[in-house]
């Protein structure tokens, strides 16, 4: 028997109701006009519309009762009909769907790009078509992100055919693309490059480096190297970036040429340790290799050898500079070819030479050496078409008897020398003890510079500074001189090492800018527009903790602003007070101050600094400009730090200009500013203020080359 059924347990809702024909149209009404396309139905025979959704009607400024019974060619306007005609004979015609695209331009002017789908609605025996659906999406955004790629690919195509910089993509390390400009760099043709190995294009000994780079997908730039085709080792500067590309990701690399940048750079570095015009070492590197060898201690002795030339100064009186620079060249290669293997040389400026002579055992050791040199710089030297006799004096002092830091043996070497030129030239003397009463000169001289401060004998020069496109007059910089009561007029040469070793730099440095601040403000009070004032500064004055608020105190005691001055310091500076540069030259800036680097090329600035301080300023040292225009490193080099402080944002200065096609090569190569004995030579503030009235307080007109 079937068990007896009961009826539900009530669920408490009403029953479900069967939904009417009126139900199910107004939930295809709803579906349809919220539908993310444009739809309506068209009459086969006449092209009336039978249906549209709100978005169809809409688009053509109807509503979806409006657009009922309207023709095709009304709703959408005539030139759209006769140009969709053809899609609607094709489906009347072939009973399939049709699928096109055009572009529309609806009542509120906005041009539209659409995708429409033609559907036909057979007759029940599927004979005749009875009606046409319209199915319309709005493809707007998809046409203008293919026209964005299309340019984008043609921009990338133009920037990889127009780069003078070598363009690499690759996939996976598998290269994809090249540019001419890599080709070229390498050696390989394009053909046989797309689809080898990235890191086939690397030096041996930079895989490591590349792969880890690649490996690991990073973002940067670094230095490396490639191989030409001939085997040649390229240096190059990748610049590696992740990119995405018809949708599939690719890195490239820039791939940059640093031949010229790392020749520009050594020649740099070798300048900054090196003397121009001899090659041999300068005095800031001497003293740093002189240091480290006594920092290891007297277990070996060594001798510092300080040597003059003796009459040297009538050699370029006589026969001017140039042929005095050939002599220096030759007395060099002389000295280096008398000395031993491990032997340091030195140029220390002007005539004098230093050699520094390790692993000697007793004096006669170093005897030999002295009578070496004594017999290959007396050997006639040719100059100007005729021999010239040019003779050393040397100067000895033993480590560790005469000393056991640089500067002192430097000094006992320095009077030794002294004493052999007392003693007729052409010789040699070893330091005695007795020697140090040599020192009494400089007490001497110590005291008459403390009463020279008192007695006003000290006065400022002033060289013009033109700009280097106009010759128009940017400022001046201020010389020290010294009115000897009894010596006449000295330059800082012959009394300004005294000054430093006794601290009577601090009150002179002080008197400097005191006096260029007081003569700026009495050019300006006699109506002389005022200019900037460049006052050369010493580390030691630099050093002081309140160097910036004695600048201060120098501006409001004269009563002038900071615009007015401008303060160079040497490269050594740089180097030597790094830690607390930054900040000390902003409080200079503040007080309005310009800054710049002095003697550019003579010390060793890191070139990360210069990117990192705020100067001003860059001034070419004179000795690079003496070669110029024939000298071709010295033009290379000089042509690179103006370009490098260019694109620092500095203004570059040149020293020392002596002729026009100096003036018209440094100015092509966008040197801002000038000053030299083609301007004129540096002269007290009376001549001064003559010299620019004479030209016009313009300043001087620029010269013909």
């Amino acid at each position: 028997m079937n068990a007896p059924t009961t009826p539900p347990e009530p669920s408490g809702r009403p029953p479900r109701r069967t939904p009417t024909l009126e139900d199910q149209a107004a939930q295809f009404r709803l579906l349809v006009d919220h539908a993310p396309a444009l739809i309506a139905l068209f009459d086969a025979h006449d092209l009336s519309c039978l249906f549209a959704n709100r978005q169809y009607a809409q688009r053509f400024g109807l509503d979806e009762q409006s657009i009922l019974g309207r023709s095709f060619d009304d709703i959408i306007g005539a030139d759209a009909a006769r140009e969709v005609q053809p899609y609607i004979d094709q489906v009347l015609r072939d009973h399939r769907s049709v699928n096109y695209e055009r572009r529309l331009v609806p009542p509120d002017g906005e041009p539209r790009w659409i995708e429409v789908n033609l559907v036909p609605h057979l007759t029940p025996d599927g004979r005749e078509v009875s009606a046409a659906f319209v199915l319309i999406s709005d493809i707007t955004r998809f046409r203008e992100a293919e026209r964005a790629m299309r340019e984008s690919e043609a921009r990338l195509a133009t920037f990889m055919e127009a780069s003078v910089e070598g363009l690499l993509f690759h996939r996976d390390g598998v290269i994809a693309d090249v540019n001419p400009s890599l080709c070229a760099l390498i050696g390989y043709p394009l053909e046989l490059l797309i689809g080898r190995r990235a890191l086939e294009l690397v030096a041996p000994d930079q895989l490591e480096i590349v792969r880890a780079v690649m490996e690991a997908g990073d973002e940067t730039r670094y230095e490396t190297a490639v191989m030409h085709r001939s085997g040649e080792r390229i240096p190059v500067e990748f610049i590696v970036r992740t990119l995405w590309r018809n949708g599939e990701r690719l890195r490239m690399a820039v791939v940059r040429d640093i031949r010229e940048q790392q020749a520009a750079l050594a020649r740099i570095h070798h300048l900054a340790h090196h003397d121009p015009l001899t090659g041999l070492l300068n005095r800031a590197t001497f003293m740093e290799r002189l240091r480290e060898r006594l920092a290891r201690g007297p277990s070996q002795r060594a001798a510092l050898l300080f040597i003059d030339l003796d009459n040297f100064k009538r050699v370029n009186d006589s026969l001017g500079h140039l042929e005095g620079d050939q002599v220096l060249r030759t007395v060099a290669d002389r000295l280096r070819a008398g000395l031993r293997g491990g032997d340091l040389v030195a140029r220390f400026g002007g005539d004098e030479f230093v050699v520094l002579l390790e692993d000697v055992h007793q004096r006669k050791d170093v005897q030999v050496v002295l009578n070496a040199l004594l017999s290959v710089v007396e050997v006639p030297v040719q100059a100007d078409g005729r021999d010239l006799s040019v003779t050393p004096t040397i100067g000895v002092a033993l480590y560790p008897e005469h000393g056991e830091s640089p500067e002192e043996l430097l000094q006992h070497a320095d009077t030794a020398m002294y004493l052999a030129k007392s003693a007729g030239r052409a010789t040699y003397r070893f330091f005695e003890s007795a020697m140090a009463e040599t020192a009494y000169a400089d007490l001497v001289l110590e005291a008459e510079l403390a009463q020279a401060l008192t007695a006003d004998e000290f006065v400022l020069f002033y060289q013009p500074q033109v700009a280097a496109q106009t010759g128009q007059l940017t400022g001046a910089e201020a010389l020290l001189r010294w009115r000897h009561p009894t010596r006449g007029l000295l330059s800082p040469d012959a009394f300004i090492l005294v000054a430093e070793r006794h601290r009577l730099m601090l009150p002179l440095g002080e008197w400097v800018m005191h006096e260029a601040a007081r003569q700026a403000r009495l050019w300006h009070e006699r109506g002389i527009a005022p200019v900037p004032i460049a006052v050369n500064l010493s580390s030691m004055q630099f050093r002081l903790d309140s160097f910036s608020k004695s600048v201060a105190q120098v501006l409001k005691t004269a009563g002038v602003p900071g615009e007015w001055l401008e303060l160079e310091l040497t490269e050594r500076m740089l180097t030597d007070e790094i830690e607390r540069l930054p900040e000390l030259l902003q409080s200079l800036r503040a007080l309005g101050l310009a800054i710049s680097i002095d003697d550019f090329g003579t010390g060793y600035t890191a070139l990360n600094q210069l990117t990192r301080l705020p100067l001003d300023k860059l001034k070419i040292d004179q000795s690079f400009v003496a070669g110029l225009p024939d000298d071709r490193p010295a033009a290379a080099i000089t042509r690179a730090v103006v370009q490098m402080a260019k694109g620092l944002g500095m203004r570059v200065g040149a020293e020392g200009v002596r002729n026009a096609r100096q003036w018209h090569l440094l100015a092509e190569w966008g040197c801002d500013e000038l000053q030299g004995e083609v301007i004129a030579s540096a002269m007290p503030a009376e001549e001064f203020e003559a010299w620019l009235a004479a030209r016009g307080r313009s300043g001087l007109p620029r010269l013909d080359a």
